[in-house]
């Protein structure tokens, strides 16, 4: 169900979109390109100069290699659209820090360590804090096995994704309805309504 529609009129000011694109590559490595842009709905003063309305405050991408155990092997940044064109992206390269982390092991701490602050650019850092999750999103099916193991007796590992969130806690409805054989339902555990 989207949101309500707003009571009160409203007025757009700022845009920012997050995209972020996952590619197996053919050397079984995968590339995760995770771009951020800001736009305002007005021309803009800024210390470095006018932007126009509808150009870009911030047009930034930067792309994470991983393994398939999803250890960082490669990192590239760019700056496309900064608000301090030649200083912004002198940081670009300093996110080759990224590599030898993992995206499932303490990678948000860290990119923080490395990266947080005056290490590194505000908004590259956002966008790497948001690749674990979409990692995920992206092995699954493809990479990590999402399905109820219940037809296949000899595999014994549990789906991934189980007890990893609200909706798939192992005592609840939804484990009980959709992944039976994983199932540890708790007695006061109760249907969806």
């Amino acid at each position: 169900m989207p949101l309500s529609q707003s009571t009160t009129a409203r007025t757009l000011k700022h845009t920012r979109a997050i995209t972020i694109e996952a590619f197996s590559r053919d050397d079984g490595l995968w590339d995760f390109d995770a771009r951020i842009t800001d736009h305002k709905e007005r021309d803009i003063q800024l210390a470095s100069g006018t932007r126009p309305q509808g150009v870009a405050l911030h047009d930034l991408t930067l792309r994470v290699t991983v393994d398939l155990q999803m250890n960082v092997v490669g990192v590239a940044a760019c700056s496309d659209a900064v608000p301090y064109p030649g200083y912004c992206e002198s940081i670009d390269p300093d996110y080759k820090k990224l590599i030898g982390l993992n995206l499932m092991r303490q990678f948000r701490q860290g990119v923080k360590d490395r990266m947080s602050g005056i290490q590194g650019c505000t908004h590259l850092t956002e966008l790497a804090q948001i690749l674990p999750t979409a990692a995920i999103q992206a092995f699954a099916g493809d990479v990590i096995d999402t399905r109820d193991a219940a037809s296949n007796s000899t595999d014994s590992n549990q789906p991934f994704q189980l007890d990893r969130c609200h909706a798939l806690r192992l005592d609840g409805p939804a484990v009980v309805q959709y992944y039976p054989r994983w199932a540890k339902p708790s007695p006061d555990a109760k249907s969806p309504s």
